[in-house]
C-alpha cells in the first residue's frame, strides 16, 4: 500500500492510496480537483473511489469534477447532506475498497462538525481523520459541544498506539508551539518540535503521526493529566474539574493563541 500526500491550497493534504499491484487509487477529502488530476495523469493512475470525512469545502470542493471525469464512487457521512455521495456511512459501518486491500471501520466523531466521520483500517493500522485530530492538535469546534468533541478524541486515543494518523492539514508547527505553552517541561514535545522543524525546513511533510505519539505530545489527548489540567486552569483563571471542561478551556485558549 502506497500512501501519497497530494498538496492543495496552502496547507491541505489530499491523501492518495493505492495498491501498487494495480493502477487504481482512492483519494481522501479532495478539496481541489486540479492537483488530483495532475497526479493521476503523471502516474498513469485511475481514480476508483473518493472518501469524505466532512462537508467543509476544502475537503469536498473537487469531488463533483473528479466524479464527473472518472465516474468513481463517492463515500461520505450519512450525517451530512451531500447529494453527490453514492454510499452513506454511519458509525460502525464497514467498507472494503481497492478489491479488499483496504477495509475501513467508520467512526462517528462529532465536534469539529456534527457529521464528521473517520476511516480506520485495523489490520493496516491506518486512520484518516480529516479535521478531528491533527498532529499535536485538534480541529476547531464549529458545531459540536465540548463534552461531545472530547469524547470523540478519546475514542481515537484508545486506538492501538501503532495506528498511523493521517490528518488533512499541515498545522504541526503551530500546534507544537501551543503544546509547548501548555507543557513547557514535556521533553517529548520538545524533541518532536525539533524533528518537525527540520522536516518543514526541507519542505517535507510532518505526517503521518501515530496514536502513540499523540498520547505523549497532543495536549487535547492529555486533559486527564493533572499537570495539564492545573496549567490550563492557571492560564484561564478557572477551576475546571472534569476532563471535558479542561478540553473546552484549552480549545478556547488555542482559538486565541
Amino acid at each position: 500500500m502506497k500512501i501519497h500526500p497530494i498538496r492543495a491550497f496552502s496547507d491541505n493534504y489530499i491523501w492518495a492510496l493505492h495498491d501498487e499491484t494495480s493502477n487504481k487509487i482512492i483519494v481522501v477529502d479532495p478539496g481541489d480537483s486540479v492537483p488530483v488530476i495532475q497526479y493521476l495523469e503523471q502516474n498513469n493512475l485511475s481514480l476508483d473511489a473518493i472518501i469524505i470525512t466532512h462537508y467543509h469545502n476544502d475537503h469536498i470542493g473537487g469531488v463533483e469534477a473528479l466524479k464527473g471525469q472518472y465516474q468513481c464512487r463517492v463515500y461520505g457521512s450519512s450525517y451530512d447532506d451531500l447529494n453527490f455521495c453514492d454510499t452513506y456511512l454511519s458509525d460502525g459501518d464497514q467498507v472494503s475498497l481497492l478489491n479488499g486491500c483496504l477495509n475501513f471501520q467508520i467512526l462517528h466523531v462529532p465536534g469539529h462538525t456534527l457529521g464528521h466521520i473517520v476511516y480506520y483500517d485495523k489490520s493496516k493500522q491506518l486512520l484518516f481523520c480529516g479535521d478531528t485530530l491533527f498532529r499535536a492538535g485538534c480541529g476547531r469546534m464549529f458545531e459540536g459541544q465540548p463534552q461531545q468533541f472530547h469524547q470523540s478524541l478519546m475514542k481515537l486515543a484508545k486506538l492501538p498506539s501503532e495506528t498511523q494518523v493521517f490528518c488533512t492539514h499541515e498545522y504541526t508547527l503551530a500546534n507544537l508551539k501551543f503544546a509547548r505553552y501548555v507543557e513547557p517541561n514535556n521533553s517529548d514535545i520538545e524533541l518532536l518540535s525539533i524533528e518537525c522543524e527540520n522536516l518543514r525546513n526541507l519542505d517535507k511533510v510532518t505526517l503521518p503521526s501515530s496514536v502513540g505519539s499523540e498520547q505523549k505530545t497532543n495536549p487535547f489527548f492529555r486533559c486527564h493529566i493533572p499537570a495539564v489540567a492545573l496549567r490550563i486552569n492557571q492560564l484561564t483563571n478557572r477551576n475546571d474539574q472534569q476532563d471535558f471542561e479542561i478540553f473546552a478551556s484549552m480549545r478556547r485558549l488555542k482559538d486565541n493563541f
